[in-house]
């Protein structure tokens, strides 16, 4: 098996498709992290937008006007507690859109309201809202069930699309072990005829191909999960040094990185199932 000239091309395939799908699962996970994440932090909380004032009558009051929103915010069912964001605040939530110009300070931006819910509690926004824009008309409530619809729609896509990846890269693993077997039984076919005439078993020569798929197969699987695990590392060393604060920071828990480990093994296990059969097979039809 080890002078078969189409067994060093395994290793290559089997590298190739495991940096694939690592990449593959990686994204996958990340996004389910990511979404979990913001799922928590924006499931019990809501946001009271302010409209700036218009006039110069309206900003005398406006102040006076947003603390009346807040004791109205702190006395409803369901709320926890209720605090207007500061200036500091609201510039740093912009801050990954616009920089760090100071042009929050020339844009009318409206007042914020973190409103912090009880777990579980469903307020009445409808009758909510109604009640803060009798203070200041035009007050929004944000229960940021839009966003999140969104936020999980988008983490569904990138998990469908992660497994069909991860699919297609097992159906041309295994293509390729078929067609890489069928050729070493076709190099081998006159040693395999004389083993037979020793009154050597299918299975005997079954075990050898596929401890070699196993072998080699093990190897690619390590080395394309090396370089997978070079490129999430370097991507997320990347986003951090650039300070980038829209995107997520590449960074997976030690139990994702468990799961990535289980890859390499199970494209070996694949691959060895996948050219016992083929050799069988191709062994049952023979004369």
């Amino acid at each position: 098996m080890d002078r078969d000239a189409s067994g060093p091309f395994l290793p290559w395939i089997v590298a190739v498709m495991v940096y694939l799908a690592t990449l593959a699962v990686a994204a996958a996970l990340l996004v389910n992290q990511v979404t979990d994440r913001w799922q928590k932090d924006l499931a019990d909380g809501l946001t009271v937008q302010v409209p700036p004032p218009s006039s110069a009558d309206d900003a005398a009051g406006y102040d006076e006007r947003i603390g009346q929103m807040v004791g109205v915010l702190n006395e409803w069912p369901g709320v926890v507690r209720a605090q207007r964001l500061g200036a500091a605040e609201i510039a740093s939530l912009l801050q990954p859109w616009l920089g760090d110009t100071g042009m929050t300070q020339d844009l009318p931006v409206p007042a914020l309201i973190a409103v912090e819910l009880a777990p579980g509690a469903v307020p009445d926004l409808a009758a909510l809202e109604a009640a803060l824009q009798a203070v200041v008309p035009g007050a929004l409530v944000d229960d940021h069930q839009r966003w999140l619809g969104d936020l999980l729609a988008l983490g569904r896509t990138v998990k469908i699309g992660a497994l069909v990846v991860v699919l297609l890269i097992i159906f041309s693993a295994v293509t390729a072990v078929v067609f890489l077997t069928r050729t070493g039984l076709a190099i081998h076919r006159r040693v395999i005829s004389l083993l037979h005439v020793i009154g050597a078993h299918d299975t005997y020569i079954a075990r050898q191909f596929q401890l070699h798929a196993l072998r080699l197969g093990l190897v690619g699987g390590l080395v394309g999960l090396g370089f997978a695990a070079a490129t999430i590392l370097s991507v997320g060393a990347w986003l951090r040094a650039t300070h980038n604060e829209v995107l997520p920071d590449i960074a997976l828990s030690l139990g994702n990185w468990s799961l990535l480990l289980l890859l390499p093994p199970a494209t070996a296990l694949v691959a060895m199932m996948t050219a016992r059969l083929t050799v069988l097979r191709n062994l049952a039809r023979m004369p």
